[in-house]
């Protein structure tokens, strides 16, 4: 069988040469590249007779899906809003994940952004510079209530570090997890959520239910100079609305996740905004997550191999 990892994985080339070599031995083709494709064109000739393709974020599209003969699409992320699975089903291709590669870097970076926005790490830089001291006063985690919309691995991960803080936790989900209880979060509905808060992360997945999920409604509903942390998918949240908000200083906001990839475009609102901490989508991006990443996917490229599946997302 062939298989290609498309885009690089980020971690030491021996890591990657000692699975080649293990795949070899097992009688397998392994092929790599150690930068992106481009292009739909350069994908498919990327996986010309592969079986296999290993991919990290980047689109993969009905066209790439209808002119591939794929068995798997083994992607190096969690999310998979990148990839058509419609297209994968209707060609018979499974779709697996590697779902909680990233959990610790993603939950350490909300409440990073918490404690920015919180403390005015933007602002006050400015102020190193200037000849008066006009240090702006900033709050502290302890005693605040957060809302965690979504507690699946990533919104539990950050429940766990908020309670560290002496945060009061409310949640937020479809159903309700026993976990997220036994460390205090109490389950309310949206609308409390927002309107009792004074900060909101969100851990949703992008999908059809949740594009748009916070929208003017929802952010109206939030507290006069409450804080919104958004490091899961742009699109689920009315960046523009909130951008509208943040600059009339109703809202603050910390985000690492906008309706396109960086580099963001000049005028796009979020980018432009007060009261605005942005990072440029680098909550996963950690080196101890590329390891355990690398680690996950080829484990689930074993699995195949030997005719088992894990992780499964179709």
């Amino acid at each position: 069988m062939k298989i290609s990892l498309i885009d690089p994985l980020v971690v030491d080339d021996k890591k990657i040469e000692a699975h080649k070599k293990k795949l070899e031995e097992l009688g397998h083709e392994f092929e790599y590249f150690k930068e992106s494709a481009k292009s739909d064109d350069e994908i498919i000739k990327r996986l010309e007779n592969s079986e296999v393709a290993m991919i990290t974020n980047n689109k993969f599209s009905r066209n790439v899906i209808e002119n591939t003969n794929l068995k798997l699409i083994d992607v190096a992320f969690t999310g998979v809003d990148h990839v058509d699975l419609k297209a994968c089903d209707e060609n018979n291709i499974i779709v697996e994940n590697a779902s909680g590669y990233s959990d610790d870097s993603v939950a350490e970076l909300v409440i990073g952004l918490i404690i920015s926005v919180m403390r005015k790490f933007d602002l006050n830089k400015k102020n190193m510079y200037e000849d008066e001291n006009n240090n702006l006063l900033g709050q502290v985690i302890k005693g605040k209530k957060v809302g965690v919309v979504g507690t699946g691995k990533i919104g539990l991960r950050v429940i766990e570090l908020l309670k560290a803080f002496g945060a009061e936790i409310l949640a937020y989900n479809r159903s309700e997890k026993d976990k997220a209880k036994k460390l205090g979060a109490k389950y309310v509905s949206l609308e409390e959520l927002l309107k009792e808060s004074d900060i909101v992360t969100i851990h949703l997945p992008q999908n059809d239910e949740t594009i748009g999920f916070i929208g003017q409604k929802e952010l109206d509903l939030m507290k006069d100079k409450s804080i919104l942390i958004n490091c899961a998918r742009g699109p689920i949240v009315d960046n523009n609305y909130l951008a509208k908000l943040l600059n009339e200083d109703k809202l603050r906001a910390g985000i690492d996740v906008f309706d396109m990839e960086p580099p963001i475009d000049k005028n796009y609102p979020l980018r432009n905004a007060k009261n605005a901490v942005l990072t440029n989508h680098i909550a996963f991006f950690t080196q101890e997550a590329m390891n355990i990443r690398c680690d996950i996917v080829f484990d689930n490229l074993y699995k195949f191999l030997n005719g088992e599946i894990s992780n499964r997302v179709n």
